[in-house]
């Protein structure tokens, strides 16, 4: 009889130190801030929540870099409570894409997790003046979607995009550049111009490197004066591997995305 009260305490007592224990849950994993103008204030709030039975502490931040300022919930977030986590990027002398990590260390089951902050910094460039003529005769481009939906995809699998970009201005357009704060993407067709009133076909391998949510924003930039950046967002949760049974088919080939 002892023995069985023992055995039945020791597991109990041995239960309550496993599942003891705080668990923090990000809202997200990365934020891109899109294109900014250098000098412009870069800051975003990551939300956590403590998902657990014990306080969560959030013992440190850091970031990859001496560019990327963190700020944090120092108080014990109860169960079931949220917290903060602030980044902030100094856009001051550094035009060009940014990727940056930031380490969470906590007392949660997973103790050290990463979020990541990127953008296209802008250099400040002077104003310009078009003369009502120069508008009106301006190309003017235009996009047939603004957002790609993916599902679940697989990582660094490449995903063929093809979108149609119209022309609906005076004058030839010009796609001078297509590209991504994220490193995800390859350019596989681009017409030279596209004619007053007329359209192409534009073709984009999309290959997402981020395991979480994702929201990668493509910027196709052009000669429209009017509106020179246009921009796709490709919308998705990006996973390491997808079992067999729960590929799509395309051609009787098993495509890593649903």
């Amino acid at each position: 009889m002892k023995k069985t009260v023992l055995i039945v305490f020791v597991s109990i007592f041995y239960n309550t130190i496993t599942f003891a224990q705080p668990i923090l849950k990000l809202g997200k994993e990365y934020h891109d801030f899109g294109e900014l103008k250098e000098g412009d204030p870069a800051s975003y709030e990551f939300e956590v929540t403590n998902t657990g039975n014990e306080p969560l502490i959030i013992a440190s931040v850091q970031p990859s870099c001496g560019c990327t300022t963190p700020d944090w919930t120092r108080e014990p977030i109860p169960p079931g409570g949220k917290g903060k986590i602030k980044a902030s990027y100094g856009t001051q002398g550094r035009v060009g894409y940014f990727n940056k990590s930031i380490t969470i260390n906590t007392n949660s089951e997973t103790p050290s997790r990463i979020i990541y902050i990127r953008g296209n910094v802008l250099k400040k460039e002077p104003v310009v003046t078009y003369t009502p003529e120069q508008l009106k005769s301006s190309p003017k481009i235009v996009l047939d979607k603004t957002t790609q939906q993916f599902g679940t995809i697989e990582r660094n699998y490449k995903v063929p995009l093809k979108l149609t970009v119209k022309n609906l201005g005076r004058s030839d357009l010009k796609i001078n550049d297509i590209s991504s704060s994220c490193t995800c993407i390859e350019v596989t067709k681009l017409p030279e111009y596209i004619k007053p009133g007329g359209s192409e076909i534009v073709e984009i391998l999309y290959v997402p490197n981020v395991i979480g949510e994702t929201e990668d924003i493509i910027y196709f930039k052009s000669n429209d004066i009017t509106n020179p950046s246009q921009k796709l967002v490709c919308k998705g949760k990006v996973v390491e591997s997808l079992s067999a049974p729960s590929l799509l088919k395309e051609n009787k080939t098993n495509v890593p995305f649903k």
